[in-house]
């Protein structure tokens, strides 16, 4: 079984829903972080680390909107609003500070011009968790990452300019 990342309220390719854009910096979204499902995590996983990236942002380093580490072997979906303070992250689990400056789910909210990309990664790791805090850099969760990666599934949903939500 291939390991893939699905979402009830998007597929690969749809432009974000409004419930997931950022509430803020002109945007009128809910941000909510979206319900997401895992399955088929190659053997030998013992945890998980789910991020959103925007690579198109316009910062020469593109955009963390979300980034969720130590996320447990067992677990294998997330309930939307799981990264918006509602609940529904597993004991063990923790957010590291975006490029918001502050660690939590972070929705779409490119600047006007462009559609964006909005990359959300489900990565299997050979540990079981990454010794990292709150304060922690997504580059230096990334870095991290690459060093214990077994496989990777990704979701990617558009949004900006000329864009219509759902």
């Amino acid at each position: 079984m291939a390991f893939t990342l699905t979402s009830p309220v998007f597929s690969n390719g749809d432009v974000m829903p409004q419930a997931q854009v950022y509430s803020g910096m002109g945007q009128q979204g809910g941000n909510l972080s979206p319900p997401l499902k895992w399955e088929g995590a190659p053997e030998g996983t013992k945890s998980f680390v789910l991020t959103l990236y925007d690579p198109d942002a316009p910062t020469g380093s593109g955009w963390w909107h979300w980034v969720v580490v130590n996320l447990p072997a067992s677990t294998t979906s997330l309930p939307e609003g799981a990264g918006s303070g509602r609940g529904g992250l597993p004991a063990g689990a923790l957010e590291v500070r975006t490029d918001f400056g502050t660690p939590g789910y972070g929705g779409a909210a490119p600047p006007p011009g462009r559609v964006h990309r909005y990359v959300f990664t489900i990565t299997a790791l050979d540990v079981p968790k990454l010794e990292v805090s709150v304060d922690s850099s997504p580059a230096l969760v990334g870095f991290m990452v690459n060093h214990h990666r077994l496989a990777s599934a990704q979701i990617t949903v558009l949004y900006g300019s000329g864009t219509k939500s759902p």
